[in-house]
């Protein structure tokens, strides 16, 4: 009914197109106007919407003289096959609005407003999009807020455990899976594993509150958002207990903020978190200096309504705490873990802030499958093996116009991670013969033979350059390997 354009116009928190696409007084312009856009209508058109009086005694209308509103955000949300799902937060906190979440106290009070439960957004469409989507017996949705990540675990999980230190996001997951046909999950109230102590589970996910925000503001504190430990402190405790909850071949799947310390390599501090036994995939996807980022979090929290100096002293708050611990910037990203008993676990950390192709689950799952490949074979088992070009690789040439040689060859996928890689010639012609008919080895030789080369000292040298295509992704071995 609101069309492509008022539609997007909500996620941007915007919501006149909306209300210009819903000023009538069919049932569905109503539902739209008191759930979605959060106005009230009067009593009498409400009913020609919804059994009023039984929404009345069950909370989810509020009267409020001749008018009813609603008293939750309830909005539609299409599951991946095409479900008809319904996603229930709070009012203000699905598309969130250039007031930010709740305002700077505004007509919520401090307490309320700090237990605040957020809707959909794109952070937690991100991470349903990345999730490996196997059948387990059991899945952890740590932090589960409105419920996303539990509903969408309940397609392919036969059992579901979700937590949250708030017990009003607990009411609010249990409405949205209830809502939505999904079998009653186990609900539990705490933070991180304590209230899962001693459980494993073959899928662990989290949208943690992973704000990097000063401990000064202890008191103002919004419990989606911000977890009350220093720094990353949280993501950091988050992915070092995981793998005491992972049964063997487990994946664990979180988003994350990070911080870049003066003096230290992010990589290298990041990898330090990775569990033994565990291998690990980090992607940084996108990275702030601290004056951006601590504008983006007040903003979210509406604490630039609050006044000029009112917020030049919080703002203050964020600097200072960032100067101390020697912040010079925040990453944002994906962890994903997966609990192989590795002796030599598979740890990958990386920058791609480019666009990639969701969902991604198969194309995550395929990584590791592909280390574990890696792992295992020696460059002369590299040889034998026989590799398939993947799917929609093109391949770029780059100089100038009638030059016989190109100075650069890339290779870019279209699909997944759509990568891009610079390749030498010898490796482009190996990628493009890749059909997986013939061994690595086989394939070198005829290019050595129609180089002119000594095959020996290509078999030697270019092992390494096939092992970073497999990496990638733009090889793929074929099972069944043959010499």
């Amino acid at each position: 009914m609101l069309g492509g354009p008022a539609y997007a116009a909500l996620a941007r928190g915007e919501t006149v197109p909306a209300l210009r696409a819903a000023r009538g007084a069919s049932p569905l312009e109503i539902l739209v106007r008191l759930f979605l856009l959060q106005r009230p209508v009067s009593g009498e058109r409400a009913a020609e919407a919804l059994p009023v009086t039984d929404c009345l005694a069950d909370g989810w209308l509020v009267r409020d003289g001749a008018e009813v509103r609603a008293s939750v955000d309830v909005r539609p949300y299409g599951g991946p096959e095409g479900q008809d799902w319904w996603i229930v937060s709070d009012l203000g906190c699905a598309v969130g609005g250039a007031g930010g979440i709740g305002g700077p106290g505004g007509a919520r009070g401090a307490e309320e407003r700090s237990q605040l439960v957020l809707g959909v957004g794109g952070a937690s469409t991100t991470l349903a999009g990345l999730t490996v989507r196997t059948p387990v017996k059991r899945a952890l949705d740590l932090g589960t807020g409105s419920g996303i990540q539990a509903l969408h675990a309940s397609r392919h999980a036969a059992r579901v455990t979700a937590t949250d230190p708030n017990p009003r996001a607990l009411d609010m997951a249990r409405l949205t899976l209830a809502l939505s046909g999904a079998p009653e999950p186990d609900l539990r109230e705490g933070s991180l594993f304590e209230p899962v102590g001693g459980e494993t589970y073959d899928l662990i996910v989290s949208n943690p509150p992973f704000v990097i925000s000063p401990r000064s503001a202890e008191g103002d504190r919004l419990v989606y958002r911000d977890g009350g430990m220093s720094g990353d402190d949280l993501c950091r405790t988050l992915v070092q207990q995981s793998a005491a909850h992972l049964a063997d071949g487990g994946w664990c799947q979180l988003l994350a903020n990070w911080q870049h310390v003066r003096g230290e390599d992010w990589r290298e501090r990041l990898a330090s978190w990775v569990p033994p036994g565990c291998d690990a995939w980090i992607v940084q996807r996108e990275v702030q200096d601290v004056a951006q980022y601590a504008e983006l979090w007040l903003r979210d929290a509406g604490e630039h309504l609050a006044g000029p100096e009112a917020y030049a002293a919080r703002y203050d708050a964020w600097l200072d705490e960032f100067e101390a611990s020697g912040t010079t910037a925040v990453g944002f990203g994906w962890i994903t873990l997966r609990k192989s008993g590795a002796d030599r676990p598979s740890v990958t950390v990386e920058e791609w802030p480019h666009p990639v192709e969701q969902p991604l689950g198969e194309a995550v799952a395929a990584h590791f499958d592909r280390q574990d490949f890696l792992r295992a074979h020696d460059d002369a088992a590299l040889l034998t093996a026989r590799f398939r070009l993947a799917d929609e690789v093109v391949q770029e040439q780059v100089g100038l116009p009638g030059m016989e040689d190109p100075e650069h060859v890339v290779l870019r996928q279209n699909r997944g991670m759509r990568r891009a890689t610079k390749v030498d010639t010898v490796s482009a012609g190996f990628a493009g013969v890749c059909d997986g008919t013939l061994s690595a080895g086989r394939i070198l030789d005829a290019i050595a033979q129609l180089l002119g080369e000594d095959p020996v000292v290509l078999r030697d040298r270019t092992p390494q350059s096939i092992r970073l295509l497999v990496e990638q992704g733009f090889l793929q071995p074929v099972a069944d390997e043959v010499p």
